[in-house]
């Protein structure tokens, strides 16, 4: 009989008996128990997260920042319950302890009273970070606890974020408000620009006002230097006169007793006389009538002079709002000129004071010459004048004195306004030496004054000035500049998808290991009837192979249909398994065959070092270094990685690979398993008396 045959004739023996058949449906559903149900039970784990009671305490007092209020703790609390991760339920820090310590609560997450102090202090002198405690118990669940760093973890960055968010947004409103500050500086500078230019054009115009003043200073001090040159030729002469007077009047009293015989014998001096004292008077009067002429013209030009630096001094410094800087020089020039115009009054003045002792003066000098003149003409007859005469003479000496003590007055005072005028002058000169200098200096400080205003309205160019808009934007990329733009080129929906390539190889080689408890690994006809190794192998193995066909699919309809299972390509799926199950039957047969009883602890350890060296759960390369050195040689290993492809799809390199990884297990533990069969062919000692039987 050929080894299909022999392996139908295998199969039919279930179908005898209630016993047999119930034994079949095990065969059938026992991968169910290893593959269904371990998926189903963590199916979708992180989709029920929010099943897992987990404690909150929100312990935070608030605080206060830029004016207003900060409850952080609060809104912290409030994402958390809207978020749907974990159960939260808000409690005392006491019951979270406690619940913690006895599995009420997987974990807690503790917000302190002075979160929202911390985080305001991030705009102070002594910026403090803001810390969340977390508590939990591993004697709880591990799990949990690594689920819950990576969610905190998530909270963390987005509290961190927002208040990022808030500071940086402070600092861009300080932006904004410095901008302004800076633009208003600027266009102070551009005041203080055309203020200082048009101080440099009062300084030019003071400085021209100086010089001209300077000139009527020079003139003031050069007609005074005038003035009192003729004040001293005044008083020399009207000395002379008074001397001359006084010596008339005494000869003349001298010889009045003796008039008549004297008179006649000096005719000719006493008319000379007469005629030089004529001669000096009218010299008098034409230096008191100079004098009254230049006196007021002197005072008129230092009052102009005077007017013209109150003017200058009221325009520049008690007008504008802001005072020039050359105010203080202005004063100064101002009062020199009211100096010199005061001494130019008190000249006017002395001479408008005396103006009716000058007149008296001027017609006692008339008279004097006129009776010079008469007694001149009248000398030949002064005997008949004496008496006249005599009388007048002592009146003339009595004038001529005065006239002596008022011009001596006068020449002290000329002399004292000629010594202001000079010191006028040499002041005046000063300050227009001055005024240049700070015409000058001005002139910089206009230069300086548009760079300033230059480099200000550039700097306000250069300051960001943001609208809510523009910061809301910065300051969300600022705070977290860096996303993580996750792409998966072939996602897993959920937990049990990625899994599924794990468990669906253990269910069948689970399945191929209890089979092979039930049926022989090597079929007892064909041994008794000497048939050829191949078709003793082929028997024993084919009945399994259909058995696990028949097992993958049951097992596939229930994870797709049950489960919700997708594939990426599901008829490639299935076939792989296939030739899978066809793998690990002719593995597993070989192991029982050839070691018997100990065949079946062999193929159980076999499985354990599949299971720990395929990567099915954590990457292999996580594993010691011996599951790594493993992993190449195992068929499971490869099996995994090819389901992944098939599954979640990708590209079907490691699925070919798989094939032929499998099919040279398959052709390989045939071939073994056919060797053992013609060694069973033979029957020893131990055979007849095997050591272990199970």
């Amino acid at each position: 009989m050929r080894s299909p045959g022999l392996a139908a004739l295998e199969l039919r023996r279930f179908g005898r008996g209630k016993l047999p058949r119930a034994a079949l449906v095990a065969l059938l559903v026992l991968p169910l128990l290893y593959g269904a149900l371990y998926l189903w039970s963590f199916w979708d784990p992180y989709g029920r997260l929010d099943r897992i009671p987990v404690a909150l305490v929100n312990d935070d007092e608030g605080a206060r920042a830029g004016g207003e209020r900060l409850t952080a703790g609060d809104d912290i609390a409030e994402g958390l319950r809207d978020s749907g991760t974990f159960d939260w339920r808000e409690v005392s820090a006491e019951e979270a302890r406690r619940g913690v310590e006895d599995g009420t609560y997987y974990l807690s997450l503790t917000v302190p009273a002075d979160f929202s102090r911390r985080i305001a202090s991030s705009s102070g002198d002594s910026p403090q970070a803001g810390a969340l405690r977390v508590r939990t118990n591993d004697a709880n669940n591990y799990i949990v606890g690594q689920i819950s760093r990576t969610v905190f973890g998530e909270v963390r960055r987005a509290a961190s974020a927002k208040t990022s968010r808030s500071f940086l947004d402070r600092i861009f409103v300080s932006f904004s408000d410095l901008h302004g500050e800076t633009v208003k500086a600027a266009e102070g500078a551009d005041k203080l620009n055309g203020g200082i230019g048009k101080a440099e054009k009062g300084s030019q115009d003071l400085a021209d006002g100086l010089t001209d003043a300077r000139e009527g200073s020079g003139k003031l001090s050069k007609g005074l230097k005038g003035l009192h040159k003729g004040a001293g030729d005044l008083q020399d002469g009207s000395r002379k006169v008074a001397d001359g007077t006084r010596a008339l009047a005494g000869r003349v009293n001298a010889a009045a007793a003796q008039a008549g015989p004297f008179l006649e014998k000096n005719e000719k001096a006493i008319g000379g006389t007469a005629r030089f004292v004529a001669e000096s008077a009218k010299t008098l009067r034409e230096d008191l009538t100079a004098l009254e002429e230049e006196a007021p013209a002197a005072a008129k030009d230092t009052r102009a002079a005077s007017g013209t630096m109150d003017g200058v001094h009221r325009a520049r410094c008690e007008e504008p709002a802001l005072p020039d800087p050359v105010c203080p020089d202005l004063e100064k020039a101002r009062d020199a000129a009211a100096g010199a115009a005061a001494v130019a009054e008190d000249v006017g003045a002395l001479v408008t004071g005396h103006r009716d002792d000058l007149k008296k003066l001027d017609g006692h000098l008339v008279t004097l010459e006129r009776q010079a003149r008469t007694l001149a003409a009248r000398a030949p007859h002064l005997s008949e004048d004496l008496d006249d005469t005599v009388t007048r003479i002592n009146k003339l000496d009595a004038g001529a004195a005065k006239v002596a003590a008022g011009a001596k007055k006068l020449t002290k005072g000329l002399g004292t306004a000629e010594t202001g005028a000079t010191d006028l002058d040499k002041g005046v000169g000063e300050l227009e030496t001055g005024a240049g200098d700070l015409n000058g200096g001005l002139l910089k400080l206009v230069d300086g004054s548009g760079e300033l205003a230059g480099g200000l309205h550039e700097g306000a160019g250069r300051i960001p000035d943001y609208d809510e808009r523009d910061r809301d934007r910065r300051t969300g990329v600022m705070a977290d500049p860096v996303r993580l733009v996750s792409h998966d080129l072939h996602r897993a929906p959920d937990y049990g998808t990625g899994f599924a390539p794990y468990f669906i190889p253990l269910s069948l080689w689970v399945g191929a290991m209890v089979a092979y408890m039930l049926i022989a690994p090597m079929n007892r006809r064909a041994l008794a009837a000497g048939a050829s190794a191949w078709r003793i192998a082929l028997a024993g193995w084919l009945p399994v192979v259909a058995i696990g066909v028949a097992q993958t699919l049951a097992l596939m309809s229930v994870l797709h249909w049950a489960l919700g299972l997708q594939m990426a390509r599901a008829a490639g799926t299935v076939g792989f398994l296939f030739l899978v199950t066809a793998c690990f039957a002719a593995i597993v047969q070989w192991l029982n065959a050839r070691f018997g009883a100990a065949g079946r602890i062999l193929v159980l350890a076999l499985l354990m070092l599949q299971l720990t060296s395929a990567g099915g759960t954590y990457p292999v390369q996580t594993s010691p270094g011996f599951f790594n050195a493993l992993h190449p040689f195992l068929p499971m290993s490869h099996v995994v990685d090819a389901l992944r492809r098939l599954i979640t799809g990708g590209g079907l390199g490691p699925v070919w690979q798989a094939c032929a990884v499998l099919a040279a297990f398959t052709a390989g533990a045939l071939a073994l398993t056919a060797l053992s069969a013609r060694r069973r062919q033979v029957w020893t000692m131990d055979r007849l008396h095997p050591e272990l039987t199970l």
